[in-house]
């Protein structure tokens, strides 16, 4: 009895030390474009609740597609959050940043919203059935608040090919096209409200 307990703390044990001694996954984060190039301002006070997205993408994995219908994620590699999280933050950050806006929050801050961009993320992948390629597709409906009708719908696509190798040359092609996209987004906002 006593080698039966002893092998299973040997087990337990040795479980635990290669738990502790295996090496964290990069973490990266995506950034808010700082200058976006718009013409249009507005004095109105805009919501951005967090982005819907499959559970294969609700998550901090970043997604890779091997095949049309088949995924994997990048290896030894995580977001800093949730992406949905992430995409609504940086949304909020780069309206911020163009100082064109009467005001932008997430729910919970107190505004008194008169737009909300409704966000679905369809895709936020590497494309890697060919070339690699960074792919984001977004769908953003504006929502007016006061009467709850949609003002328009449009669904955006970037792709950005991969320079170089390696997770992080995957990431920073990513992040290009999360920044080519977002600048579509607030410009097509502050044109639209």
């Amino acid at each position: 009895m006593n080698a039966v307990k002893t092998s299973m703390l040997a087990v337990i044990l040795a479980a635990l030390i290669s738990g502790c001694t295996s090496t964290p996954p990069d973490t990266f984060e995506l950034s808010a474009p700082a200058n976006v190039a718009v013409t249009g301002a507005t004095r109105a006070q805009i919501l951005i609740p967090e982005p819907t997205a499959i559970k294969t993408l609700d998550n901090d994995k970043i997604v890779v597609k091997t095949a049309p219908y088949a995924i994997e994620y990048l290896g030894k590699s995580q977001w800093s959050d949730r992406l949905p999280r992430m995409v609504q933050l940086r949304m909020l950050q780069a309206f911020e940043n163009t100082g064109r806006i009467g005001a932008v929050g997430v729910p919970g801050q107190g505004l008194a919203i008169d737009y909300q961009l409704v966000m679905e993320i369809r895709r936020f992948e590497i494309d890697a059935s060919g070339a690699p390629v960074a792919r984001v597709d977004m769908s953003v409906k504006a929502l007016n608040d006061r009467n709850g009708s949609v003002k328009r719908t449009k669904i955006f696509s970037v792709a950005v090919p991969v320079s170089g190798s390696g997770n992080a040359a995957y990431v920073a092609a990513l992040n290009q096209a999360f920044d080519q996209i977002t600048a579509q987004i607030v410009t097509w906002t502050l044109t639209l409200i």
